[in-house]
């Protein structure tokens, strides 16, 4: 479960913009994961869970968006639709993912002095 391990870098990710920002507490923590990115939102929910108790985050409450998967035309044809294969219908081109795979720090709530 790699779940863990990312967990674990975001943490170590909020402990630098807490350092950077002199924050005394964090409030809320917001992540993305993409659809395809290959986590499991419910086990990175358990995993932020468990481990938080023991970091800055302790009273910090985790939201996860989803993000679904959308591939577009390279050429700027427009999005692909779901279920059709993965070229473009106007030119043929092979298509490009555009969205659904990203894990990212989304937003944070400080408490700063």
């Amino acid at each position: 479960m790699h779940e863990y391990s990312l967990v674990q870098a975001l943490f170590d990710r909020i402990e630098d913009v807490v350092r950077e920002r002199h924050a005394i507490s964090v409030r809320r923590v917001r992540v993305q994961i993409g659809q395809s990115a290959g986590v499991d939102a419910g086990l990175f929910r358990t995993a932020y869970d468990t481990f938080r108790i023991r970091t800055i985050c302790a009273d910090a409450p985790l939201d996860v968006r989803e993000v679904p998967v959308r591939w577009v035309c390279p050429d700027g044809h427009g999005p692909i639709p779901a279920g059709t294969p993965l070229t473009c219908p106007a030119c043929g081109r092979p298509c490009r993912l555009d969205a659904g795979d990203e894990i990212v720090l989304e937003q944070l709530e400080l408490e700063v002095p």
